[in-house]
């Protein structure tokens, strides 16, 4: 029973943080834009209804085209969603083949793609046929060539307006560009490591070590020789992107955490069905 709590513990302590901070993420981002003229039901939107950081963005201002979503994109989300749900709750659960470790991982992914591909995207297609502009979150990071686009245009773009603004930009304009760059990626990681390490109580700086190792990568992307040998265009590109992003993904949501945390979060959901 001890360890059933303890176990409860680290995932409701890692979803306490992960709101925390997001909390407070939005509340800077909001405080930070002027809200002259803006309706308090758009701001209530922003605020409650909306995972991106970029108030200006979504509150249109100043006015210009919004891209109504399509048929195909509203059922695009719709299936992404679907597809998250089957892997969490009908493939996690119910391959006995496998491991706890490695149906967490289905499991993660099954969240990720209820979250991050398939709600934020409906709420982007819902706010932007109100004439809102809310941008997807994900930008279809798979078509990513090089990692300076991965992180820059593709992969959480919520995350990435916030960095931009209260951490790189400051950071470059005091360090330079390199400098800024890495020790952005390096604060970044610093982040991550309290949401995933501290509730996991082990695996402290291998997710700071994973985005430092991004960074890096990003400088080398846009050496000489990084351009000389394509990295950051065409199938080269794309390759470069994958394994630099995936191969040391396992630094991020390492073995404590996967183990400590997501799987007793997954089983409690599981146990629910």
């Amino acid at each position: 029973m001890l360890e059933t709590c303890n176990d409860d513990a680290s995932w409701i302590l890692m979803w306490s943080l992960a709101f925390a901070i997001y909390a407070i993420a939005k509340l800077a981002s909001w405080f930070a834009c002027s809200t002259q003229n803006v309706p308090l039901w758009k701001q209530a939107l922003y605020l409650l209804a909306w995972p991106g950081m970029d108030p200006k963005a979504f509150y249109n201002q100043p006015p210009h085209p919004i891209p109504i979503p399509t048929t195909a994109e509203w059922v695009g989300a719709a299936a992404k969603m679907l597809f998250g749900v089957s892997l969490l709750c009908l493939f996690g659960p119910d391959l006995p083949e496998l491991t706890g470790y490695q149906r967490a991982w289905v499991g993660m992914t099954g969240v990720i793609f209820i979250l991050h591909f398939g709600l934020f995207h409906l709420l982007s297609c819902l706010w932007r046929c109100c004439g809102l502009g809310a941008v997807p979150i994900m930008n279809w990071p798979i078509a990513s060539q090089g990692l300076a686009e991965f992180w820059g245009r593709r992969w959480n773009l919520a995350f990435r307006d916030l960095t931009y603004k209260f951490l790189f930009m400051p950071l470059q304009r005091r360090m330079g560009a390199k400098a800024g760059l890495l020790l952005g990626f390096f604060v970044s990681g610093l982040i991550h490591d309290l949401v995933i390490s501290v509730p996991a109580g082990a695996g402290y700086g291998l997710p700071t070590a994973y985005f430092s190792l991004q960074g890096c990568g990003i400088l080398v992307e846009r050496s000489r020789a990084g351009s000389r040998f394509g990295l950051s265009r065409g199938s080269t590109g794309c390759i470069y992107c994958a394994a630099i992003v995936l191969l040391p993904c396992t630094w991020l949501f390492h073995t404590p955490f996967v183990n400590g945390v997501i799987l007793p979060f997954l089983e409690a959901i599981w146990s629910l069905q």
